[in-house]
């Protein structure tokens, strides 16, 4: 297939040894690998973790979850705060598949207590330190209310406490990664030993991937819900969560125009395809490594050469004398997102290196 666009490539075989090696990595561990989809957001590469025993995931939103219930997956976290004004939809996935709910408030139960007309299961999504969402670790006294709260309705099911540690995707450290990991499994252990005694099952859930990718220690855990390790990207590289060859996709980009004074290349790529997320980079914003592709993948990223700025369509490449010679206008370059998220987001579908179209969710208006 002929690109002349940009193109999000996928190399299906990077992308199935990242599952397989976070799937072992569970299993080794005695957890329940719950993976995020929010990440890849589709039906076949869902399928592929099918291959390494998988059976539940979790999503970002109502509409990815029902999504995916219709692609054969019955055990459905929502790992997002329980939105009120969804209960109708909630309703109608809860009389279908096992699903699941975050609270993070006690007046959410007040309200479900008088519109949930399906069982379903809930977790108290705790803040162990991201301060995104969540109720503090240490603010018992809406703990204990949502849960004396919920304890005599039939329909809501208790499955324990969920967090994120998304502070970790700012750390400067592998060690400072460590010290956030043990922060919040410490919290987290601490509200099992206090509720276990009244909630003999309950569960702790975590699910950042610096944290699951880079850590051994998951004492008193029960599951992890990791998502962006499914294609890593430029921002877990340089955390350290992975290598530059386990980033499973590139934005293939055509060269349009080179300037010669600034040693700058121009292509067809831009904020509406990458997001505007960015590193640091030798102290410049860095959007993006620059890679060749050839027709089993790419290469490692060429040296000193990274997109430095972005606008609507464009992107410039800053690099040396000799990578600038040697790319030409009318080339494809490959692109390693910063945040392959918001990239697979954005670009709506994959092509793999065999040239096979891979459908993104498609958002309803």
């Amino acid at each position: 297939m002929k690109i002349t666009r940009p193109t999000l490539l996928l190399d299906k075989e990077k992308c199935r040894k990242n599952i397989q090696e976070m799937a072992l990595k569970a299993r080794n561990h005695n957890l329940r690998f719950r993976p995020h989809f929010k990440t890849h957001q589709s039906a076949e590469i869902g399928k592929w973790f099918k291959d390494f025993e998988v059976n539940s995931i979790a999503v970002s939103s109502v509409e990815m979850a029902d999504y995916f219930s219709q692609n054969g997956w019955n055990d459905i976290t929502i790992a997002f705060p329980f939105n009120q004004l969804e209960i109708n939809e909630i309703n109608i996935l809860a009389q279908q598949i096992k699903l699941n709910i975050l609270l993070i408030s006690s007046e959410s139960i007040e309200f479900l207590k008088k519109n949930l007309k399906n069982k379903i299961g809930f977790y108290i999504e705790v803040d162990t330190g991201y301060h995104r969402s969540g109720i503090r670790s240490e603010n018992i006294n809406e703990i204990g209310s949502i849960l004396n709260q919920s304890k005599n309705f039939p329909f809501l099911d208790f499955k324990g406490f969920l967090t994120h540690s998304g502070n970790s995707y700012h750390a400067k450290s592998q060690k400072e990664i460590l010290q956030i990991h043990h922060e919040s499994l410490q919290k987290m252990t601490n509200l099992k030993s206090r509720y276990l005694s009244q909630f003999p099952e309950l569960k702790l859930s975590i699910g950042d991937t610096p944290c699951c990718s880079l850590m051994n220690d998951f004492t008193e855990i029960d599951e992890i819900r990791p998502g962006n390790f499914v294609f890593y990207d430029i921002m877990q590289y340089n955390l350290g969560s992975c290598s530059i060859g386990q980033i499973a996709v590139a934005l293939a980009c055509p060269v349009v125009a080179k300037n010669q004074e600034l040693n700058e290349i121009i292509i067809y790529g831009g904020a509406v395809h990458l997001s505007k997320e960015y590193i640091l980079q030798n102290g410049s914003k860095c959007f993006g490594y620059i890679v060749r592709l050839r027709k089993s993948g790419w290469e490692k990223s060429l040296k000193n050469t990274f997109i430095t700025s972005l606008s609507q369509e464009h992107g410039i490449i800053k690099t040396t004398d000799e990578e600038f010679d040697k790319i030409n206008i009318g080339d494809i370059i490959g692109v390693l997102p910063v945040h392959s998220c918001l990239t697979a987001n954005l670009m709506k579908q994959y092509l793999t290196l065999d040239e096979e179209i891979i459908p993104h969710m498609q958002k309803k208006c």
